[in-house]
């Protein structure tokens, strides 16, 4: 099979197309054929060696942990699909690279029945593929800070992959949304159903102005100065949780999250998606080929929505 791999750390040139095994089939997983994935800035993080201290890299390594497509074999024991079922997920292992722990930059991945939901059928395989990383970040922090219908909520950086989901999903609970991004962002930010601000110097006067009181819950996707507002626009009693800066635990007494596969969850984004409560902002879709193009994409950082790679 074809796949996108890498056998040192570095930057985008490392990555090459090249020629796979077929993937072995456990017990409890079922092999997938790629038809659309997704990049996501954690996937050059761990290109770059960013996450060599948590994640234990076997090279060649394959990138990639979202993924959509059909389930083309099935294993020993996988109730849960058979074969010709359309599928998306957050194809995350405890290992990156080797022979066991391919990434979904490829045309067939081995994936864990715990990390695949089924695909909705009102989005596309490469709409489905942008979604499960983000979309899971967004749902899992949302959860995790409790938001409820009553609440006021900010998100940070609310035009990006992560934000425009969490703006998206907040809004379909009933929460009233404020979101910060660049003034070419706020219709967009408007159309999700957020109240746009800028962000930058003076943005609490300009949340204090739409909140007089202060928001519920804070919602950080972007770290840094973001965080430094918190004592400025959150009320007595609101929760702040990120995913980017450990403060938002350690100092403010919130959440500090890192994503995890789950099928309930990937469930109810599928739900969402079908009820037409959430749709993904492609911004541009590359062949396999031109996956190293694609990652110097996502690392130049300034992309509104997902990138997407087809097979």
């Amino acid at each position: 099979m074809r796949a996108i791999t890498y056998g040192r750390f570095g930057g985008p040139d490392v990555l090459q197309l090249t020629d796979l095994p077929t993937p072995k089939v456990g017990p409890d997983s079922v092999l997938v054929r790629v038809h659309a994935a997704s990049v996501n800035p954690v996937d050059w993080k761990v290109r770059e060696g960013y996450l060599d201290q948590v994640m234990d890299t076997v090279f060649p390594a394959v990138p990639g942990w979202d993924v959509a497509g059909v389930v083309e074999q099935v294993g020993l024991d996988t109730p849960e699909f058979q074969v010709g079922d359309e599928v998306f997920g957050y194809v995350r292992k405890d290992l990156v690279g080797g022979e066991v722990a391919g990434g979904t930059f490829a045309e067939l991945v081995a994936a864990p029945v715990r990390t695949l939901s089924r695909k909705p059928a009102a989005w596309s395989f490469e709409e489905a593929a942008a979604v499960p990383l983000a979309g899971l970040t967004a749902y899992q922090t949302i959860h995790r800070a409790g938001v409820r219908p009553e609440h006021t909520v900010l998100v940070h950086a609310a035009a990006g992959g992560v934000g425009s989901f969490a703006v998206q999903i907040a809004r379909s609970m009933g929460a009233r949304v404020i979101g910060t991004a660049s003034e070419q962002n706020h219709e967009y930010l408007r159309e999700l159903g957020a109240e746009p601000v800028t962000y930058g110097k003076g943005l609490a006067d300009r949340v204090r102005a739409l909140a007089p009181e202060g928001v519920d819950v804070v919602l950080d996707y972007v770290g840094g100065e973001s965080l430094d507002s918190v004592p400025d626009v959150l009320r007595e009693g609101g929760t702040v949780a990120s995913i980017t800066d450990a403060r938002a635990r350690d100092e403010f007494g919130g959440h500090y999250v890192w994503v995890r596969p789950d099928v309930a969850d990937l469930t109810e984004l599928a739900r969402l998606g079908d009820a037409g409560d959430l749709k993904p902002e492609i911004a541009e879709v590359f062949d396999l080929a031109d996956a190293a193009t694609a990652h110097e994409r996502s690392q130049s950082g300034h992309v509104r929505g997902k990138i997407v790679v087809r097979m």
